[in-house]
């Protein structure tokens, strides 16, 4: 491959990646429907056709975004229960993993929220099933603390912490509160730690 060769194959890498974070970035601020592809091409200076050199269309940049972030979570998830034990340890390793993804990934996170049923069908089921083998790792490491519970119990701690950290990127907007290494992430995990092993009796 020559030298000029290489160099358009990281340019089109390159927009490849910045088209998929702009694209994120727009649906999360206008939402699926009030984007456009003239949006999408501005935003990484080219025009709307050009956009088709990397993607079918504005639903394929979609199903890029958010079986993609899927994906991350899953595997993501996998080697961070792989690589802890005992369980409790095992458990905050995957509350931190989530609270950098979520303080990360704040564009993704809202896209998720308001426009997973404009995937087509088949990339939504792809994402249900990464988001229940994701959901998998996260009970099945709660089970070891908690052997008497049902899994319908596990779920809810599980979904429920899921919803506090996930809310994040809908409140914090501050630069200092926003980032991963910000005063939220402390806080996000031992709130998220403490919801995930309260007191069913109490």
């Amino acid at each position: 491959m020559t030298r000029g060769a290489t160099e358009r194959d990281r340019a089109k890498a390159d927009r490849h990646d910045a088209l998929l974070r702009e694209a994120a970035r727009l649906f999360a601020a206008r939402g699926f429907s009030g984007v456009s592809l003239e949006d999408l091409g501005s935003a990484v200076g080219v025009s709307g056709p050009a956009v088709y050199r990397h993607f079918a269309g504005k639903q394929a940049l979609l199903a890029a975004i958010l079986v993609g972030v899927s994906e991350r979570l899953c595997a993501g998830g996998r080697a961070v229960a792989e690589a802890t034990s005992p369980a409790r340890e095992r458990l905050g390793a995957l509350v931190r993993f989530h609270v950098t993804f979520a303080l990360t990934e704040a564009d993704v996170i809202r896209v998720q929220d308001r426009d997973l049923a404009s995937l087509a069908d088949e990339d939504a089921r792809r994402v249900r099933r990464l988001q229940r083998e994701y959901v998998a790792v996260w009970t099945d490491t709660l089970a070891e603390l908690f052997p008497d519970a049902e899994p319908a119990e596990l779920r809810v701690r599980t979904y429920a912490c899921f919803g506090l950290i996930n809310s994040t990127p809908h409140s914090v907007r501050g630069v200092t509160w926003s980032v991963p290494d910000g005063p939220a992430a402390p806080l996000l995990e031992a709130m998220a730690l403490a919801a995930l092993t309260a007191d069913a009796t109490a």
